[in-house]
């Protein structure tokens, strides 16, 4: 960052993202207004930077470019500049990130755009070096012709912005087509056993990103399908995963994406988001096996995320930088002569034989630590060995933390920290999920909504649909775990919310933004799976949740309806959509409905209710039914499930009721579970 004898008007924002280019030489706005009828009245074209605060290649273009005075003034000369961070604003991000793909091929951040004062986009691509070299246009270069071009021959520029914008509208043809769900299912397992690799797991060479949502679905197609080669692909992944470079084996959590095939060299940002979805992703893995592997590896997830990743209030930040005094990985990496003047022998021994370190090392000279070829067990010493290594990186300067709250990344958190609480039987997890979810209600949620963003007590935009459909999923798993009825109530509200926001009856699907809330050129619909799965994938799964849990037809209605209408897409490439296809195996699925009535302060039924949850049971509903007024109107359905026996359990499956038990050990005898875990 600059030595701040400059100052624009980002200053006043609360973005962590814009904050760090506030006092660029360039002349930055935030997106609004303000900037684009100033392009409008001084006749220049917009320049759009996109990006985010823990992004390597966005702080290298703000170092070369953005904090340069000669290719500022080139900025400030010939364009309006305007800064978006994309974590606060997914919305302008999706709709400019289609345009980079449509006109390049391929997309990434930083995101460079050129558009009109009227946001049309008529140049586009990712970073630009200052200057042109090895083939590389510069930046400067490329504003210079720009600049040119707009003030010589406009109309050819504007006339590509129309071409865009065409191309990016027309409206889709459905097919006509009937399609078999069973099929589509497969199709998909199909795509990612062929992607699959087979040596180290996951689902490309390199680069190589974990993609959770895929092993969640390959659980519940194993669990549908008693296929062991999903359950194969899924725990392998995942024991690969952790025995790489991309886990931190000193602090733990997860960096954002490996690249190189072992999982070794990461990209070492850590994402709140892809910590989630692994830590779900774990739970479940447990849940079906029951491998302490996994335990282990959950419980230093949540050590991390809990230690470093939650705020005093209780809600979660969302992401810590890959750089660190200047360098990637500075923070995380191990030099061998450095460790070797701090640890003893037997240390530096053990250091070798189980986590990779060598003299040369395998990341510039410096090591990674990791256990590619040894056991994911550890002992007692090797524990200590690893207490010391934290201590000393605990003096180094730490990576840039990104404290903004984001309402969907903490959806995906609470809902796997209550999972984890859950399977593990772990207390403290749940009661770190409930307290998350009470910032969210008590902080980013109002008479208009569901809030995006909060940072610094400031709630700086409106929520968009993975904000509502994520928020409503770990809403129902806080209820799960907790019985508090409260939860349900606020994941119901939300949903009905997000079905009058974000619904389009005529697509018979969810868009990205609110309904009247129409700024872009046009309306994006977050329908693809990325990193983290899409925001249609996560209502739908909240829709088919809600009405197996409260009989709600609306929301059942409304996910068939949205399901019916990917069909046609979901069939021309099922790897785009696999967290849609999780929703079409539970709705393939017979349904399965498990009531236990019983009073709440039977400790005995609750543990029976704790035991059946934290099994990995994807095709069943789960009610503790206590017949108060609360539960009454939480399950209206249940009314008559009034026995005068103090428990009674019920067990329904595809459309019929077996005849109600009154034991405990019988409930569990019915559903194949022995033994209380």
């Amino acid at each position: 960052m600059s030595d701040k004898k400059y100052s624009n008007k980002l200053i006043n924002e609360t973005s962590p993202y814009l904050l760090q280019h506030a006092h660029n030489p360039v002349d930055w706005y935030p997106w609004g207004q303000e900037a684009f009828g100033k392009a409008k009245n001084e006749d220049k074209p917009i320049f759009l930077s996109i990006g985010y605060s823990t992004c390597h290649w966005c702080h290298v273009m703000a170092h070369e470019s953005f904090e340069d005075e000669e290719a500022a003034k080139v900025l400030n000369d010939g364009f309006i500049c305007v800064k978006v961070d994309r974590e606060e604003r997914p919305d302008i991000d999706e709709v400019y990130m289609n345009v980079c793909q449509a006109m390049t091929g391929s997309g990434g951040w930083p995101l460079t755009i050129f558009m009109t004062a009227d946001k049309k986009p008529f140049f586009a691509g990712t970073y630009f070096p200052k200057n042109t070299a090895f083939g590389r246009t510069g930046l400067i270069e490329l504003l210079n012709n720009i600049s040119a071009i707009w003030k010589t021959d406009k109309h050819s520029l504007t006339q590509n912005s129309d071409k865009i914008q065409e191309l990016l509208t027309q409206t889709e043809k459905t097919e006509q087509k009937t399609f078999d769900t069973e099929e589509i299912i497969k199709k998909g397992f199909a795509h990612l056993s062929g992607l699959y690799e087979k040596k180290y797991g996951g689902f490309s060479y390199s680069p190589k990103f974990p993609m959770p949502h895929y092993l969640l679905f390959l659980l519940k197609y194993w669990k549908a399908y008693n296929s062991g080669e999903a359950l194969y692909m899924a725990q392998e992944t995942l024991k690969h995963m952790y025995r790489g470079g991309i886990f931190d084996h000193v602090g733990y959590g997860f960096s954002r994406y490996s690249t190189d095939n072992k999982w070794l060299v990461p990209h070492f940002e850590k994402m709140l988001y892809d910590n989630a979805g692994l830590l779900l992703a774990y739970s479940e893995c447990y849940a079906v096996s029951g491998n302490p592997d996994f335990r282990d590896i959950i419980i230093k997830i949540c050590t991390y995320v809990l230690r470093d990743m939650q705020s005093p209030e209780g809600a979660f930040y969302s992401a810590e930088d890959a750089d660190s005094d200047g360098e990637e990985g500075k923070f995380y990496v191990f030099d061998y002569a450095e460790l070797k003047g701090m640890l003893s022998k037997e240390d530096i021994e053990y250091l070798a034989e189980n986590y990779g370190l060598t003299e040369n090392g395998n990341f510039e000279d410096k090591n990674i630590l990791n256990k590619i070829g040894s056991s994911i067990k550890d002992s007692a010493a090797g524990d200590a060995v690893i207490k010391k290594l934290y201590d000393i990186r605990q003096k180094r300067i730490r990576p840039f933390k990104d404290t903004k709250i984001s309402a969907s990344w903490n959806g995906l958190m609470i809902q796997a920290l209550a999972r984890a609480g859950v399977v593990l039987k772990e207390k403290k997890y749940i009661q770190s999920a409930e307290k998350a979810a009470d910032f969210i209600i008590d902080n980013m949620t109002d008479n208009n909504g569901l809030y995006g963003i909060y940072k610094d007590g400031k709630k700086s935009s409106g929520g968009f649909l993975a904000d509502y459909a994520n928020m409503a999923n770990a809403l129902i798993a806080v209820y799960q775990a907790t019985f508090h009825g409260k939860y349900l109530k606020a994941a119901s509200n939300i949903a009905k919310n997000m079905i009058v926001s974000f619904w389009d009856e005529k697509e018979k699907r969810f868009y990205m933004s609110k309904k009247n809330e129409q700024e872009l050129f046009m309306r994006p619909k977050d329908e693809y799976d990325g990193a983290m799965p899409s925001g249609n994938a996560c209502a739908v799964m909240c829709l088919v949740t809600l009405a197996n849990l409260t009989g709600d037809e609306n929301f059942r209605q409304t996910a068939d309806s949205a399901m019916g209408a990917f069909l046609p897409k979901v069939n021309s490439a099922p790897g785009a959509y696999v967290h849609l296809l999780s929703a079409f195996i539970i709705k393939s699925r017979p349904h399965r409905q498990i009531i236990i009535a019983a009073d709440k302060k039977d400790e005995k039924a609750r543990e029976v209710h704790r035991n059946i949850l934290s099994r990995f049971l994807p095709f069943s509903t789960v009610i503790f039914y206590d017949k108060s007024t609360e539960s009454k109107s939480l399950f209206p359905e249940l009314s008559e499930y009034n026995t005068d026996s103090p428990f009674a359990g019920y067990v329904c499956e595809n459309f019929a009721c077996k005849k109600p038990v009154f034991s405990y050990k019988d409930l569990l005898r019915e559903l194949d579970i022995y033994t209380f875990n």
